[in-house]
């Protein structure tokens, strides 16, 4: 079995690196360090750099060879250049070789269409990974919450000025009573409302000792009830005044999933099967709202080294615990298809596409350039231009999904097996390439 040992964390703080990008804007020349390790009770959303660092440092590192020409680019024919897809496939094979167990990865760029996969499905070693298979993709899902709520706009059940409590009742125990009519629908999709991040609360109301592992993941296998995720909500104190300043928050789009259900009578995962995945073509996408797999998986595990027992394998892992905020799971070519979808407007009108692309946090030292559930990235391709996607962490597996705005560049990699005993991240190893492989 694979062992490394880095910078000691807490269980809170290496639990802190689940669900999304961190405290870092996009693009930065200079990545600052992350904060030191703290003690329990930290919070899950008290370092979140862990995903961003590495995401700012693949596009750094693209734009630096992309400006050097330090790479081979595709010739133009169906199958790519065959120095291009080597290089894929190695950076797969270089990043299995590390901590991670197994990879995926997806490149779709005029002149080249390249799949790929290394390492196993499985902690245990058995089943080698395919470039079809499925795995959590956590955060990826709130592009998908972005394009529901969205859609209700379009239908006139809300404006993004609609007020959460107005169309949430049990909000009103979350919201402090003298900003209700403040924090809307569009703060929440943009981590721009104040409500901070509930995670943390939400997995310490179920532990005894916040320091043992064992007994952490022995709860992310424990189901979590609507009522469970408000009570976590209404433990935390509020971050600030709504609109002045962006945090990640993974609570309001749990927020946001229950107006979805409120207005239209039909859970999240039923919106997702019939006005998400099914135009969109993602067939073998789903909002899993119990443990275990479907179909072929790449199924989580996360390593501890001495802090803990080592490995754990996350085949409990009871996503109700994510929810609307990151339960989805899907392949490279489901999420390919999501991001095509969105941008090229089949799942919203043009001008509702020109909105969620729009970014709010221009400039923000705690987010992305992030717009309506989806940020951008510079495009290392072409100065001045962007990509725009999502990335999904959970607490085994580690994904991001990119696209060009015309869709006819695109980029997808997932990996299962984290490093938890580390603020680093194995993400680069095979981004940098599959980046690179576009322009």
């Amino acid at each position: 079995m694979r062992r490394r040992m880095r910078t000691p964390l807490t269980v809170t703080t290496a639990a802190a690196l689940a669900l999304g990008l961190g405290a870092l804007p996009a693009g930065a020349d200079e990545l600052p360090e992350p904060p030191s390790p703290t003690s329990p009770p930290a919070a899950l959303d008290e370092d979140r750099s862990s995903v961003a660092r590495a995401v700012a440092a693949a596009v750094a590192e693209a734009e630096r060879r992309a400006s050097a020409r330090t790479f081979s680019a595709p010739s133009g024919t169906s199958g790519g250049d065959d120095a291009v897809t080597d290089a894929l496939d190695q950076a797969l094979a270089d990043t299995a070789a590390g901590v991670p167990i197994g990879v995926v990865g997806r490149v779709d760029a005029p002149g080249l269409h390249w799949s790929g996969a290394d390492g196993t499905r499985r902690l245990d070693g058995h089943g080698p990974a395919r470039s079809q298979d499925r795995f959590r993709a956590a955060s990826n899902t709130k592009m998908m919450v972005s394009t529901l709520v969205l859609q209700e706009v379009e239908r006139g059940t809300w404006t993004l000025d609609t007020p959460v409590v107005d169309v949430v009742p049990e909000a009103a125990a979350v919201v402090p009573d003298a900003i209700e009519d403040d924090v809307t629908l569009e703060l929440l999709l943009t981590h721009r409302s104040g409500l901070p991040d509930h995670l943390s609360a939400l997995a310490a109301s179920r532990m005894t000792d916040p320091e043992d592992y064992d007994e952490f993941f022995a709860v992310l296998g424990e189901e979590y009830t609507t009522a469970d995720h408000l009570a976590a909500m209404d433990d935390q104190p509020w971050l600030f005044e709504p609109g002045a300043d962006a945090s990640y928050s993974n609570a309001g789009y749990v927020l946001l999933g229950l107006a979805l259900e409120h207005a239209t009578g039909q859970d999240v995962e039923r919106l997702l099967e019939k006005r998400v995945f099914k135009p969109a073509g993602m067939w073998h996408s789903a909002y899993p709202d119990d443990p275990g797999y479907r179909g072929p998986f790449l199924r989580e595990a996360a390593y501890t080294g001495d802090l803990g027992a080592g490995w754990y394998g996350l085949d409990g892992f009871d996503p109700s615990l994510f929810g609307s905020a990151g339960a989805v799971t899907s392949t490279t070519a489901d999420l390919q298809r999501f991001t095509e979808a969105l941008v090229t407007g089949d799942l919203l009108e043009p001008e509702t596409v020109t909105d969620v692309l729009t970014p709010r946090t221009v400039g923000s030292q705690t987010l992305p350039d992030y717009g309506l559930g989806v940020y951008r990235l510079p495009d290392p391709c072409e100065e001045g231009a962007w990509l725009y996607g999502h990335d999904g962490a959970s607490f085994g597996t580690l994904s991001i999904t990119l696209t060009s705005p015309d869709a006819e560049r695109q980029v997808t990699v997932a990996l299962t097996g984290r490093d938890l005993t580390s603020l680093e991240s194995d993400l680069s190893t095979a981004l940098v390439p599959a980046l690179l492989a576009t322009c």
